[in-house]
């Protein structure tokens, strides 16, 4: 049975001393976990709490939550984590969406917003104690299924309406094996992403299905992500494109980073030029870019030799993983992969997965060898003077220019051109500001007249979400219309 229950009972057999977690100088080991997720497992089921009910917790990156975590497989209960960076209010609606029986949070918190969010839930915030036993407790007797839901990841898509992606036991587990198989040995890996996100427990389950361990952190930054790396000799680093930028810019020298044997990417689009540096900065490292979603996993990626022959792809499909652009331009994926639905919203499920093929509203291009670019987004284009802009398309060439750092393109409303293409611009340090005739005169003759940007902007930094640094567009538009 492919359930990920079984994931931490085969370490905890095979490696109970082996460490699995580590945050600061703290850590767990794989008998670690299993003896805190069998206690937690018997609480929760003398608290009725059992098979298909939603767990939530809300709290930062904590050790806390991976025996909770792992708990919730061996009873069947729905784990469900919140963004722990989001207010009250904001996180009021989504948890809502879940109809949980309780909400779990980590005694490192601070003002206990756990409690405050199960007061306004109107649910419980503690598990009951079961009656103590000599020594361990057992493992327990529950009925379990592989279809059986695991885990429900937040999402608000393009629309803004949190949406509740379900993974089953069978889907997280096929999810890990990809990572396991793929994961490097040695210090393990070191995992940038908060708890309260998909890519922060794939990568985690994956390294675990290895066993081999994760280290997390608290705060992403550059000087932290590689102390980490140095002080556990870890073997992988994954980060998104704007993470490795500011990394780079950091300098890796001073750091014991010999152990580093894969330095990858992904998420959002990876220049060529940060490719470049991240192989001149870590010359003995592979590199690979990943594509993919929390509703549809592991889909696309591009392998170390092919970065500079594939400029600007997302690679191919990975194993068991099919994909096909629509008549639409749309990439759409079908896998063993795919999220089980929306939780209590057949619609939006319906929508996604039409024909059995998730829709992932990303627009891109298949070359003749079978390799993915993504150009733009389904809803995401700029419509001006009747002509449509695919803003990547445009955000590849203004990038180019010598003293851009960033740029975001964004269609602002205009009541003659229906949108206008905004060049978003944050300047490389010592650079003078870029003025609209001169970045025009740099896209002459590389984008059409209707694609080169009519207005610019410089700005000291891009909104980006907190979790995973992808550019807020609705947010620069909002703020350059009130004259930001």
């Amino acid at each position: 049975m492919l359930h990920v229950s079984r994931i931490f009972e085969n370490a905890a057999d095979v490696a109970p001393d082996a460490i699995a977690a580590t945050l600061d100088q703290d850590s767990l080991t794989f008998g670690d976990i299993e003896l805190g997720a069998n206690y937690i497992a018997h609480d929760m089921l003398h608290t009725g709490i059992g098979r298909g009910d939603r767990v939530l917790f809300w709290a930062d990156t904590s050790l806390a939550a991976i025996p909770i975590f792992a708990a919730c497989a061996k009873v069947g209960a729905v784990f469900a984590p919140l963004n722990a960076r989001a207010s009250l209010e904001e996180v009021l609606p989504v948890a809502e969406l879940a109809q949980a029986k309780v909400v779990l949070g980590s005694s490192e918190a601070q003002g206990d917003p756990a409690g405050q969010l199960a007061a306004r839930l109107g649910i419980r915030d503690r598990l009951e104690g079961a009656p103590d036993i000599e020594g361990p407790r057992p493992r327990p007797n529950v009925d379990l299924d592989e279809r059986d839901p695991h885990v429900i990841f937040f999402t608000s898509g393009s629309t803004g309406r949190p949406k509740g992606v379900v993974l089953s036991h069978r889907t997280n587990w096929l999810r890990t094996f990809v990572g396991a198989t793929s994961t490097p040995g040695g210090g393990g890996t070191v995992c940038m992403f908060p708890l309260f996100h998909m890519a922060g427990w794939t990568i985690a389950l994956g390294a675990w299905q290895a066993r081999r361990p994760v280290h997390f952190v608290r705060v992403p930054n550059a000087a932290t992500l590689l102390e980490t790396t140095a002080r556990h000799h870890a073997a992988r680093l994954y980060c998104i494109p704007a993470v490795w930028g500011r990394i780079l810019e950091h300098g890796v020298a001073g750091y014991d980073l010999t152990a580093l044997v894969e330095a990858d990417t992904g998420t959002s689009a990876t220049p060529p030029d940060l490719l470049a540096a991240i192989k001149q900065a870590l010359p003995n490292t592979t590199t690979r870019v990943f594509y993919g979603s929390t509703e549809a996993g592991p889909s696309l990626s591009l392998g170390d030799r092919d970065l500079f022959r594939k400029p600007g792809s997302v690679g191919v499909a990975q194993p068991s993983v099919e994909v096909r652009i629509d008549e639409r331009g749309e990439v759409c994926v079908r896998s063993p992969f795919l999220m089980d639905g929306y939780f209590n919203d057949p619609d939006a499920t319906a929508e996604a997965l039409a024909d059995g093929w998730y829709h992932t509203g990303d627009l891109g291009a298949l070359d003749d060898d079978g390799y993915v670019s993504i150009v733009g987004r389904a809803r995401d284009v700029i419509r001006t003077g009747g002509e449509t802009v695919a803003p990547p398309e445009v955000e590849a060439v203004v990038g180019s220019h010598p003293d851009v750092a960033e740029v975001a393109v964004v269609g602002v409303p205009d009541p003659q051109w229906g949108e206008v293409v905004t060049a978003v611009i944050v300047t490389r340090a010592g650079s003078s500001p870029v003025t609209v005739e001169e970045l025009r005169a740099f896209c002459s003759g590389r984008l059409a007249a209707f694609k080169q940007p009519r207005r610019v902007a410089t700005v000291a930094s891009l909104p980006r979400t907190a979790a995973t640094g992808q550019i807020q567009r609705p947010l620069i538009v909002e703020q350059l219309q009130q004259g930001g």
